[in-house]
């Protein structure tokens, strides 16, 4: 029941608030104050006219906050919305006048709460938007905890532009509420030992309080009159629910004559009488709350697994999972680099290996892998393309300790102490020990590998031996061209190959002309 202040009338007026402008991060705290003052103001026949000095003085800011509340909602936000329209109006005698100014017409299925206009001018704008999402949470039955919000109210200026702010000052911000009346705390007597919030209409008054040291009735006698309360740690949403005591304490209370049945307690628990385990009550209820809804750009962020999402049936963590893309966004991450992302992912990913759409999704499609370079992406540099060189010299130096444990596990296991930790050099490839000669053609350094032959050549003599054997053998015939020169050598002494034309010798004598010192004589493995 509202209570009318001494000082006045009680101010009745409620205007209903479009939990987009709420809880979106693209409007400052002082665009709902605006927001509620211009539409209450609109509700009247004239509608609303007043200048921004004169809202201004209404809600106890200065002009230019009014005035940016103003712009920022007059500006097409990221869907497109428009929350207010101005409109400019010029006398006959030819100067202009206030603008008269109209909120949009709201659509039946978007949500909205229920705001006293009065809050708007009791509040400062960050008190009136945590008052606004603690109505909305209590409209809907949703039990909020100070970190969920601390998650709405942001930070819109300074380094942490965009940032939410830390759970100990929405703390701060809840203990505003409560000492200006406008909010109840009843702490740890919500679900799970949460606070819970009770929002009132109105600022509670000492007229509308109940007095001190009179029990927790009311002057007219309503309810308890008891001076004396027994504190209690049950969880109301879990009542109906028993609980065993522990193995041999003694029930008290009133579940002590069901407990001291030992066929009632045998069905309840399942287990022998000497054994108490939890009791086999109802089922946890269900989720009643409103139902989950993204923004724009998460949702076509969220696009490649679209067809994930509409498998996560638990409330939680879908918004658990639309909170983690929302926050990677405001950090400045491109949402076609998290949409890549997510589908280079999926893609990757069998179906049936994806037993949890929510956990997959929390803990391998959306984190991003790679070093501290807000550019890498899994070890690539997203504006080049190229590699990361921190990713590279990390997995280079794990390499090295991995060959390092292997070496020193390897000199354990035979009998030798640990290998002290050095860096790793590459090791130089040797060939294999096997017998060496010399081609007895041309001399050149040869590998003899199996039985060696009576005579050692080289592939190139061989080839040069068995293309001359036929041409010793054959007469020459009169009319043709006389046999190629053999090379003269570089000492003179011929080394029975070919010579190339006009030069006299042979293509490995002619390098060694060239180089001005005898070259390296090659190696060649010999296969018999």
């Amino acid at each position: 029941m509202i209570t009318e202040p001494p000082g006045g009338p009680v101010r009745k007026q409620r205007v209903r608030v479009p939990m987009r402008l709420v809880l979106s991060s693209a409007y400052a705290d002082v665009a709902l104050s605006v927001y509620m003052k211009v539409k209450a103001l609109g509700q009247r026949p004239e509608g609303c006219q007043a200048k921004s000095a004169t809202l201004a003085a209404y809600l106890g800011l200065s002009k230019a906050s009014v005035e940016r509340g103003l712009t920022a909602l007059m500006r097409p936000a990221v869907d497109g919305v428009v929350e207010l329209v101005a409109r400019r109006r010029t006398l006959r005698s030819g100067r202009g006048t206030s603008a008269l100014r109209e909120v949009r017409t709201m659509t039946r299925s978007e949500p909205f709460a229920w705001l006293p206009v009065a809050a708007a001018e009791d509040l400062t704008p960050r008190q009136l938007r945590a008052y606004a999402v603690i109505r909305f949470a209590e409209q809907r039955g949703i039990a909020l905890t100070e970190a969920e919000l601390a998650g709405h109210l942001l930070h819109h200026s300074g380094k942490r532009a965009g940032r939410p702010i830390t759970v100990e000052a929405a703390g701060r911000v809840v203990d505003e509420l409560e000492t200006a009346r406008w909010v109840t705390v009843q702490r740890r007597a919500g679900v799970q030992g949460r606070h819970r919030f009770v929002v009132h209409d109105l600022a509670l008054t000492d007229a509308g309080s109940p007095p001190v040291d009179e029990g927790s009735g009311s002057q007219a006698g309503e309810g308890s009159l008891a001076n004396r309360e027994a504190p209690m740690t049950d969880r109301p949403a879990h009542e109906s629910r028993p609980s065993s005591p522990a193995v041999g304490e003694v029930p008290v209370g009133g579940r002590a004559a069901a407990e001291s049945d030992p066929a009632d307690a045998k069905a309840r628990t399942r287990a022998p009488d000497d054994v108490a385990l939890r009791a086999d009550g109802p089922a946890r209820p269900a989720y009643t709350g409103p139902q989950l809804s993204f923004s724009p750009q998460v949702y076509a962020v969220l696009e490649p697994v679209h067809w994930l999402l509409k498998r996560v049936s638990n409330a939680f963590v879908a918004r658990q999972i639309a909170r983690e893309a929302g926050r990677q966004l405001r950090e400045g991450m491109d949402p076609e680099r998290l949409r890549h992302r997510l589908t280079l992912r999926f893609a990757g990913t069998a179906v049936s290996d994806i037993r949890d759409p929510g956990r997959w999704l929390l803990g391998v499609a959306l984190p991003r892998w790679g070093c501290g370079h807000l550019d890498c992406e899994a070890g690539v540099m997203w504006s080049t393309g190229r590699r990361c060189d921190v990713c590279a010299e990390v997995v280079a130096a794990r390499s090295a300790a991995r060959r390092r444990d292997r070496r020193a596990e390897q000199g354990q296991g035979q009998g030798q102490g640990p290998v002290r930790d050095r860096p790793a050099v590459p090791a130089q490839r040797r060939p294999e020990e096997t017998p060496r000669g010399s081609c007895d053609g041309c001399g050149a350094r040869i590998l003899v590998t199996g039985r060696a032959p009576e005579r050692r050549l080289c592939t190139l003599c061989r080839a040069e031996a068995a293309a001359a054997a036929p041409a010793t053998l054959a007469a020459p015939v009169p009319g043709e061209p006389d046999p190629p020169a053999t090379c003269r050598g570089a000492d003179g002494t011929a080394c029975g190959r070919t010579a190339l034309p006009d030069r006299g010798v042979c293509i490995r004598h002619l390098a060694r002309e060239l180089a001005g010192e005898p070259a390296p004589e090659p190696i060649e493995t010999l296969q018999m």
